[in-house]
């Protein structure tokens, strides 16, 4: 199993669950019919998936990816 995982990001791994909690958090928001924290947790997903990719470029073109 140490094979398969040699380096832990911890930052990305920060933006890909806080990206998972805010699509659930948008499905909760349907259900309840409420249109501003629809709007909250679209914004999040949309600035954790972003700096997630921004990141993850950072770190490929450092060569620490």
């Amino acid at each position: 199993m140490g094979i398969f995982m040699k380096n832990i990001h911890w930052l990305l791994l920060l933006y890909a669950v806080l990206a998972v909690t805010s699509m659930i958090g948008i499905g909760i928001a349907i259900s309840y019919q409420s249109l501003t924290f629809i709007a909250v947790f679209i914004v999040i997903l949309f600035l954790s998936m972003g700096l997630g990719f921004q990141t993850k470029k950072r770190l490929r073109e450092a060569g620490k990816l």
